[in-house]
């Protein structure tokens, strides 16, 4: 039977894309089973993002339950929903472009456990409550959909009334005082250097968070139950996850974080200043990227 591409909620209108790049990515998905030869041979950064096996490292090591359900929101070209629905029972995706949702159907057809809504969350009302809800690259930009005074908590907080009791949500965003940023990275939404570290002056559509900020953020949300891991060099094309429990050691260079989509200044030698970092048990805020599980 094979999946589902749902437009009962799409309003016409896609507003978040890559560009004109989106329609090579759909021609690209239509002709070929596996990617390996485009990326071989395409540098182009949205096609790497889009495309590459190294995304999934993001939750391919998870153990979820099996016959669980998960809500998989903005979930793009669907860089990790196939490693969803072959984890889980049930996989729904909800996207509000319909040029993505296509993409990322067309990439999943033939799973009978998935359903792709095109549409606002908002303007969705789900039968069940969902075992796992993921927010890949997704939580920084509430501040340009969700009109309120918080944006930020009331957006966790409306994801928490769609999670079962004792479900897990997974948040994936850049911590906003990674170091990769201190040595000389632009922001990945904004493009200017130094931009998250000094509170995005003058932004109040994109936004991350530091440690402590974000387990605040949880907490007033509902979320009390936290349980942090770092994705190195970041939770796009993660090569690593340690955590708390499991944390680099000084001894091992740390990998340097690349450079995949624009220029950038080069202030220091980041896998020095890393060693450094971890000697003095710092690792944890200077990560250039989080995974939270967390729950109620």
């Amino acid at each position: 039977m094979g999946a589902t591409l749902n437009l009962d909620h799409y309003g016409g209108q896609d507003y978040y894309s890559d560009g004109k790049i989106e329609e090579t990515l759909l021609e690209i998905v239509k002709t070929h089973r596996t990617y390996e030869s485009v990326l071989a041979n395409d540098k182009r950064w949205p096609v790497l993002y889009h495309l590459s096996p190294i995304r999934q490292n993001i939750i391919n090591w998870y153990p979820f339950k099996t016959d669980a359900s998960c809500l998989e929101i903005g979930g793009g070209c669907g860089a990790i929903t196939g490693a969803l629905c072959k984890a889980m029972a049930e996989v729904k995706v909800v996207e509000l472009s319909k040029r993505r949702s296509t993409i990322n159907y067309k990439r999943h057809q033939s799973y009978d456990n998935l359903e792709i809504i095109v549409g606002n969350l908002n303007d969705i009302a789900f039968e069940k409550k969902f075992d796992y809800i993921t927010l890949n690259g997704v939580l920084e930009y509430a501040g340009a959909f969700t009109k309120t005074d918080h944006p930020y908590r009331d957006f966790l907080r409306q994801i928490k009334s769609y999670l079962k009791d004792d479900g897990k949500l997974f948040i994936a965003i850049e911590n906003r005082y990674g170091l990769k940023y201190f040595a000389g990275a632009k922001e990945d939404h904004t493009g200017r250097e130094f931009d998250s570290i000094s509170g995005y002056v003058g932004n109040d559509s994109v936004r991350t968070f530091g440690k402590k900020e974000l387990e605040t953020l949880l907490r007033e949300s509902g979320f009390s139950d936290q349980a942090f891991y770092y994705p190195h060099p970041d939770y796009k094309m993660p090569t690593e996850i340690y955590s708390d429990d499991w944390l680099p050691s000084s001894d091992k260079p740390m990998a340097k974080t690349p450079n995949y989509d624009q220029e950038r200044l080069d202030l220091f030698d980041e896998q020095e200043a890393f060693r450094g970092i971890i000697e003095n048990g710092q690792f944890p805020f200077f990560a250039n990227s989080f995974l939270v599980v967390c729950g109620a």
